[in-house]
């Protein structure tokens, strides 16, 4: 698990195990954001076993779970809103992190004063190339 700061009070990781929120809890995290979807894969049939974990741990827990590149106008809502009512720190994940890069990136440029600059300078810093993003990013900016 490579956890990854995006910006105060938010990291992404790749795909997290039951086991794995238990270091997630040690490093101080309060809430977790899951944007796998159940059965995408044989490690991940469903979420059931890190919720009842995260609950055991007192994490917070959300799921949103997404498609790889298909995130709709309620996906993004959904995770903007967790950014927005989850306890910090929060950590969010997917298989590889993508997801969850590109949906924090979504919610964040339609923000006040968004740097959409910054926002692709964390996520490359992640890892995560969001370059072919930048005019969907710049548009929702740009419709504040």
């Amino acid at each position: 698990m490579q956890i990854h700061q995006l910006e105060p009070g938010f990291a992404i990781t790749d795909a997290v195990t039951p086991a794995d929120l238990d270091e997630v809890a040690r490093r101080g995290f309060r809430s977790v954001v899951c944007n796998r979807r159940p059965g995408e894969a044989e490690d991940h049939p469903d979420d059931r076993a890190l919720s009842e974990r995260a609950a055991e741990l007192g994490l917070a827990w959300r799921c949103i779970p997404v498609a790889p590149g298909e995130y709709g106008d309620a996906d993004i809502a959904a995770f903007g809103e967790a950014l927005e009512t989850l306890p910090t720190p929060i950590l969010a994940f997917c298989k590889t992190g993508k997801r969850a890069v590109h949906l924090w990136a979504h919610a964040r440029s339609q923000g006040e004063s968004c740097d959409i600059p910054a926002l692709l300078a964390a996520a490359r810093a992640a890892g995560h190339d969001l370059e072919e993003r930048r005019p969907l990013l710049e548009a929702a900016a740009g419709q504040r």
